[in-house]
């Protein structure tokens, strides 16, 4: 059986927002020719890889995410989901590409903008495991997030 999928956004996820700048800063004296991204703690890299899933960017970041992102993480260079053109009529961006992707696969996406129309149209077009999985992004990833992820995953092991 094929691992799941792990859809990453990186605004909020691993990018945390809404407090003040200093307070989230790992790399404060970085030159990494964008300010946010010393708000990256590359601890998470090895825990996302811990999980035992394919990774996959879903992020506006796009190919940006492995020449940017991916090495401040410790990660290989990923697949990079594209950005559809258009509305989706109240899903977010992403749901309906993410979907198409996994294909019946089972996938967690971690987030920071999925809503409750997310997962519902993920349960009614899916066939196989999904979690869809709000992060806050004040905060970006947690321990908490990575309990949940992990519950998931032996779930569908």
């Amino acid at each position: 059986m094929r691992r799941p999928l792990l859809f990453l956004d990186i605004d909020g996820p691993l990018i945390p927002f809404g407090r003040s700048s200093g307070q989230y800063e790992t790399f404060p004296n970085a030159d990494l020719g964008n300010p946010l991204l010393s708000r990256v703690d590359p601890s998470l890299g090895p825990r996302l890889l811990a999980l035992g899933c394919d990774l996959v960017w879903a992020t506006t970041w796009l190919a940006d995410a492995n020449e940017c992102v991916s090495p401040l993480l410790g990660l290989p260079e990923l697949p990079v989901l594209d950005v559809p053109e258009g509305d989706d009529r109240g899903l977010h961006w992403k749901t309906r590409p993410i979907v198409e992707w996994a294909a019946g696969r089972p996938f967690a996406w971690l987030d920071d903008e999925t809503t409750g129309a997310d997962r519902a149209w993920v349960v009614r077009h899916h066939p196989g495991p999904a979690l869809v999985h709000t992060v806050e992004a004040s905060t970006g990833l947690t321990g908490q997030d990575f309990t949940t992820i992990a519950t998931w995953r032996r779930t569908v092991a």
